[in-house]
């Protein structure tokens, strides 16, 4: 009997594609399809057409030296790239950038997210201070390997500053905390807040994928310490650029000491990269007379076609998987109500299957199981960011699956 996905989610966008299965191939030739990462290639087609309009040029005498305004609190960032962080997300509405607040720059949100870690401890505590989030929380794998979550992250240096403490929903200690709130939320895409509110209690919001292509725009996002990265704004994950937005001046310093310390700093050639594609976007955004898409249109598109297309998948299928409900809101970027469209589908299947490795065994799609998210094996992360070719056959391979429960 063949299945796939039960549609349980708001209407797509219509498709392009009149259908999202094709034949099967023959499964037990093809090679394994790994979505478990998030590798945002999904891009590429956009950036190729561009050609040279983000081009950089760098002179072999420039940025010879660590240093390059040291009267600046974060003295390794470079002022373009400061410029282009506020200017975009200014035009796109999607976070406060005062000119109290201080941008730190990081080697990748994952340098930040240990940064702000250090600067919200403290080493006068008696114990480490805990850190927690609501589960299901970030994980993510490289290749065929887990590489980086909350709790890896948080336990990997064995700091005796913080510890990781769990599931926020679950958490009863009266001790310090710091959580972590991710939104929209990896793996579910949902929107979420703060799930405790105690005295005491800090804060770390990842909105890592709040852009337009990914969610509405409701408002600014005005956080204590706010994380964003390159990778899934542009799609330009090999430049390893993140930031934070912070609120407090002592915050900000501490995280700039971390990143002296651990990597004197942030290279000068990917930030002035950063900032002519995020010049560049804000540019296109703010001319809308020029012909063609801007960056978030096209992505926006691009991710309503793709779950258009897994929707399709689900409607012809007979209920082994199922996939989130994402209300429609108004984007205040785009004037008009949006779906959101998350960079992950959140797959559940029926009770009794192991949804990891039911994709696994039966169709070699590599997924990110549940239980590295917090919650039970029936759930199962599959990225949306892949090439076009990577995603239609997981289209077909999705459809192939045949639920059972002997394989677990």
């Amino acid at each position: 009997m063949v299945v796939g996905l039960v549609e349980t989610a708001v209407p797509a966008a219509k498709s392009t594609v009149s259908s999202a299965v094709k034949k099967p191939t023959t499964l037990s030739s093809d090679p394994i399809i790994n979505v478990a990462r998030g590798d945002p290639t999904i891009y590429e087609p956009y950036w190729k057409k561009m050609g040279d309009r983000c081009k950089v040029v760098i002179a072999g005498d420039e940025f010879m030296s660590y240093f390059y305004n040291a009267m600046n609190l974060c003295w390794f960032l470079l002022p373009e790239l400061d410029n282009a962080i506020r200017t975009l997300h200014r035009v796109v509405g999607n976070a406060m950038v005062d000119d109290d607040k201080f941008i730190v720059v990081g080697n990748g949100s994952t340098q930040l997210f240990h940064a702000l870690l250090y600067a919200l401890s403290s080493p006068d505590m008696p114990e480490p201070i805990n850190v927690v989030a609501a589960a299901p929380f970030y994980s993510v794998s490289i290749q065929l390997q887990p590489l980086q979550s909350y709790p890896e992250e948080t336990k990997f240096l064995r700091s005796e500053l913080y510890k990781w403490a769990g599931d926020a929903n679950c958490y009863d200690r009266d001790e310090p905390y710091i959580e972590v709130v991710t939104s929209p939320n990896n793996p579910d895409g949902s929107i979420r807040g703060t799930v405790e509110n105690r005295e005491g209690g800090k804060a770390i919001h990842d909105v890592a994928y709040y852009w337009p292509q990914y969610a509405p725009i409701t408002s600014k996002a005005d956080h204590d310490a706010m994380l964003f990265t390159f990778s899934k704004a542009t799609g330009h994950a090999g430049t390893r650029i993140g930031w934070a937005i912070v609120k407090d001046k002592v915050i900000a310093a501490k995280m700039v000491k971390f990143i002296e310390v651990s990597s004197i700093g942030v290279s000068r050639e990917a930030q002035l990269r950063a900032a002519k594609v995020l010049g560049f976007i804000a540019d296109d955004c703010r001319n809308p007379d020029v012909k063609g898409e801007n960056f978030f249109e096209y992505g926006r598109r691009l991710m309503s076609e793709r779950w258009g297309k897994l929707r399709e998948v689900g409607m012809k299928s007979n209920g082994v998987f199922s996939l989130p409900k994402y209300p429609r809101d108004y984007c205040k970027f785009t004037g008009e109500y949006t779906d959101s469209n998350p960079a992950f589908a959140w797959l559940k299947s029926k009770e009794g299957l192991n949804c990891e490795n039911l994709l696994r065994d039966e169709s070699k799609i590599i997924s990110r199981g549940g239980p590295s998210f917090g919650v039970d094996s029936t759930y199962t992360r599959v990225s949306m960011l892949s090439r076009d070719v990577e995603f239609e056959l997981l289209l077909e391979r999705l459809a192939a699956v045949k639920g059972t429960v002997n394989g677990n």
